[in-house]
């Protein structure tokens, strides 16, 4: 039986609502997913939440309710906002499901036995947003790389997780699975931190109550990450105790996509965790980069954040969707932009896609009768037919812009066949020609509807239904635009 192709997303903090940032993650996620469905390879997408620590523990507190209260709210505002936006996951992961901690606390207690984890006294410099520490060396103006926020000095008794062992070993198979730590150019920057020496890691709190408590000594908590990371393994029934067949089966995940801000986490102390407990690695681990807002990063913290929803609300689904991941390579930093996001729109959606749909099926309407070949065997469809390999690559190398790239060139190819054949005039002037050619747009837009579908879902089945043998709508009515223009001088964010 075929693996199932293995496929997270980070789990999303907790401390605030969703917002692009995790939107964009989550839908490369959906693309992939809806991708290798549609090659009839079998998926497993886990996705969910993060819910312990101390900024947890500190929102819930500023709101007067209960922790777990808070989690629950933003925890099911995430599965909302998957809905939304057409996220068909296999299974949410939150950290406080019992299953989860349970096996937190086991894997914790088997590397204490181990030697992997040991007690003594921290000292160092805490970021409270990242809930990360960090050195001096890492420091920007001496504030946190990634919140440009102080950090303060902190020395407690904890736990540590001997990091600095296993530096060889990461060294090792960075150099033997030169595609784990991808996209290449963000690889240079991980391998060159180990190199430089690794120290050992902080994994308890002890002034941390909202957390896991270290089973055998419960004045401390499982530091937040250390958690987390764990329920790339715990999602699939791994506990040391008692490992189920599913975590067999499933086990190692194919790929686990972040962002860049967090692939440290993921191409460093993941897979030192997992050579710890005896695991395989990941086959890949991917870092994405930040959307921004006129030039700073997104995010909830600071507020500069755009809501999906609202976007959706104002455009569509698949219009979102579609501009997210034209507009910027995945893997590098971009801008979002309404004003950009609306000239998309208009110029590829409206324009490119929507006016050909419209003026291809008006005709196959009043000319067709209903009749369409079986077998499409003219130069224009083969060369479109030959583009799906290409299409298919750029999708599975996450290379998203690159497969929307060589579609909307087609699109354009087949605008400019259509715009030199003229068929309404075809259809006076040769009418015995006009089948023909019609059957031809047919079959290269069945071509496009495939290939958008993982990326427009639903402008994919409304194409495909309008390009069946039956007529699509009564004679003499057209069809609804795929998307209706938008007005150039709408307000930003609007």
């Amino acid at each position: 039986m075929q693996k199932k192709y293995y496929l997270t997303t980070p789990l999303y903090y907790v401390n605030s609502n969703p917002h692009i940032g995790h939107a964009y993650t989550t839908m490369a996620a959906d693309i992939l997913a809806r991708h290798l469905r549609a090659t009839q390879r079998p998926v497993f997408l886990q996705t969910g939440t993060d819910e312990h620590g101390s900024n947890i523990e500190k929102t819930a507190a500023e709101k007067n309710i209960p922790p777990k209260q808070w989690c629950d709210d933003i925890s099911d505002n995430f599965r909302t906002l998957w809905k939304t936006l057409g996220i068909n996951y296999d299974f949410f992961i939150r950290t406080t499901d019992k299953q989860h901690e349970e096996a937190v606390q086991a894997v914790f207690e088997k590397l204490i036995k181990t030697g992997d984890i040991y007690k003594s006294e921290y000292e160092g410099l805490y970021c409270k947003s990242c809930e990360a520490f960090y050195t001096e060396s890492e420091l920007q103006d001496g504030k946190c790389p990634v919140h440009h926020r102080p950090v303060e000095a902190i020395k407690e008794e904890s736990y540590f997780f001997r990091l600095s062992k296993y530096q060889d070993a990461l060294l090792k198979y960075y150099e033997e699975h030169p595609d784990f730590l991808s996209p290449s150019y963000r690889a240079r920057e991980i391998i060159n931190f180990v190199k430089a020496g690794l120290t050992d890691l902080s994994v308890s709190r002890t002034k941390v109550a909202w957390g896991i408590q270290v089973k055998s000594d419960p004045a401390h908590t499982v530091y937040v990450w250390f958690d987390a990371l764990l329920n790339y393994i715990t999602g699939r029934g791994y506990n040391p105790d008692h490992i189920s067949e599913e975590f067999k089966e499933y086990w190692p995940a194919d790929l686990h996509l972040v962002g860049k801000e967090i692939f440290r986490f993921h191409g460093v102390i993941w897979p030192a965790m997992l050579m710890a407990l005896g695991l395989e690695l990941p086959k890949k681990v991917y870092a994405h980069g930040w959307w921004t807002v006129n030039g700073d990063k997104m995010s909830k913290s600071t507020g500069n954040f755009i809501r999906a929803e609202d976007v959706v609300a104002d455009y569509g689904l698949d219009a979102f969707r579609y501009f997210t991941f034209r507009e910027v390579t995945f893997g590098q930093d971009g801008d979002f932009s309404m004003e950009a996001f609306r000239r998309r729109y208009n110029s590829d959606l409206a324009n490119d896609l929507g006016n050909l749909f419209s003026r291809i099926i008006n005709l196959v309407n009043r000319n067709l009768d209903e009749r369409l070949p079986e077998d499409p065997s003219s130069k224009t469809y083969a060369e479109f037919a030959a583009l799906t390999d290409k299409i298919n690559r750029s999708i599975e190398d996450l290379q998203f812009s690159d497969a929307l790239e060589t579609i909307w060139n087609a699109i354009s190819n087949l605008n400019k066949i259509v715009a030199e054949k003229k068929p309404w005039e075809m259809a006076k002037k040769a009418p015995e020609a006009l089948p023909g050619f019609l059957n031809e747009m047919v079959w290269c837009l069945r071509l496009i509807a495939g290939w958008i579908e993982p990326f427009m879902p639903a402008t994919s089945a409304a194409m495909k239904v309008h390009l069946g043998t039956k007529k699509a709508v009564s004679e003499g009515e057209k069809i609804q635009p795929l998307f209706p223009r938008k007005a150039e001088n709408r307000p930003e964010g609007k």
